[in-house]
């Protein structure tokens, strides 16, 4: 029996990412693909209750938590619709809105997270994780639903980005492919501390780089560049760049070495 009781419960994964789907649907139905139709809030409400009474006995909680995510998913759609604007207002390649919606794997990735991050906030358990690793497989970005990202987030390529979960992002945060916000190796015992970075506004992140820690600050309108290192906080407006030596030689010169 408590076998069985453990499947009701956890059994969920696929259920979990058809429900994601259908938050997709119901906010951007040009995005995945299909028909363009609009999925109805009130699907959404059903198939969230439906998903929660596996896991929360109360049905009154599991009303009351449906009905709020629900009532939330204009707000949730404001604000994806700005991230959308904000990285086709600022990336050269991007001819329109409808691009980065339909095309742009970031934008992807953020729209889950948003979503996930909003069942986060509301103590639901497993479903908002279920739905960002969903996400990693389908574009590799890794967010964990309750890091905290400001308005109008910008994730150009997105590959390999990594964002811990107790990671603070400002507004207007741009991100490129391969970067890491995350953790330096901790006990077990300080899973409840502050782990992650706290990256503030305005902060440019390019390709490769790597921020660690809790007590790392990246202070606002700072640019990281490629490859960069960090586990110490940098000021406002710093230019922080790694300094490689690249050596280029006559192939015919080298052979005479």
């Amino acid at each position: 029996m408590k076998f069985l009781r453990f499947r009701r419960k956890y059994n969920i994964k696929v259920e979990v990412e058809e429900f994601t789907q259908i938050v997709l649907m119901h906010l951007f139905p040009e995005m995945l693909n299909r028909r363009t139709f609009r999925v109805s809030s009130n699907e959404i409400f059903k198939k969230l209750e439906q998903l929660l009474s596996k896991q929360v006995d109360d049905k009154s909680k599991v009303d009351s938590l449906a009905k709020e995510f629900t009532a939330e998913l204009p707000l949730l759609q404001k604000q994806l619709v700005s991230d959308a604007l904000f990285i086709a207002q600022n990336d050269p390649s991007a001819s329109s809105i409808n691009e980065v919606i339909i095309t742009y794997p970031g934008f992807t990735a953020i729209c889950i997270y948003r979503i996930a991050h909003s069942l986060a906030n509301k103590e639901i358990q497993l479903i908002p994780r279920i739905m960002t690793e969903w996400a990693h497989s389908k574009t590799g970005i890794d967010i964990h639903p309750k890091a905290i990202i400001g308005k109008e987030f910008f994730i150009d390529h997105g590959t390999g980005i990594v964002i811990g979960e107790t990671a603070i992002i400002g507004n207007r945060v741009k991100i490129y492919q391969g970067v890491t916000i995350g953790a330096l190796s901790v006990s077990k015992e300080f899973a409840q501390t502050k782990r992650h970075p706290t990256i503030e506004d305005d902060v440019v992140i390019y390709a490769g780089s790597t921020i660690l820690g809790g007590n790392t600050t990246i202070g606002h309108n700072s640019i990281i560049g490629g490859n960069v290192w960090l586990t110490k906080s940098v000021e406002p407006n710093s230019l922080v760049y790694h300094e490689s030596k690249v050596i280029v030689r006559e192939r015919e010169a080298v052979s005479r070495v």
